[in-house]
């Protein structure tokens, strides 16, 4: 007995460990049942009749699980791995969070005010953490305006 044999005995295999190569079980002069070879055709015109004609940056997927969340997104100018979409899919917003984001310093005396006050100061606007409907990973956050602003995703060429 050699090195390799060690443990593993001088047992035949049973029939659930017998290996047959899957191209000897396989007909190929039949074509399988699920096969359409006009599928990427019929997946470029469902996306095109889901954009209604409009152009993408890229289609956003989950980081996690790989379920595409955005048809329709924009780039980030500045941050290229950044992109932002009004029109979503399988995401959920947690609502019981909210955090402020401020682009510039608030004014001297000023400050950004709870979430239950209505007015907020220039620069100041509440964020709602955006997860995958599907695995919950966080992918993003939603602004006042209902803007999705992803920086955890996928992106893939639309």
């Amino acid at each position: 007995m050699d090195g390799d044999d060690k443990g593993h005995g001088s047992e035949s295999p049973t029939n659930s460990q017998q290996t047959i190569s899957d191209d000897d079980e396989i007909d190929y002069s039949i074509k399988p049942e699920f096969y359409d070879s006009e599928l990427d055709e019929k997946d470029e015109q469902w996306i095109h009749n889901k954009r209604k004609g409009r152009s993408s940056d890229a289609i956003l997927s989950c980081p996690a699980c790989f379920t595409t969340l955005s048809l329709e997104c924009q780039r980030h100018e500045k941050y290229v791995t950044q992109y932002r979409a009004i029109f979503v899919v399988n995401c959920k917003i947690k609502s019981d969070q909210t955090f402020r984001s401020g682009s510039q310093k608030p004014r001297k005396g000023k400050r950004c005010r709870d979430s239950s006050e209505e007015s907020h100061p220039i620069g100041c606007e509440s964020l709602k953490p955006v997860c995958c409907s599907v695995c919950s990973t966080e992918v993003g956050v939603i602004d006042e305006d209902e803007v999705y602003h992803f920086f955890n995703v996928i992106p893939s060429e639309p």
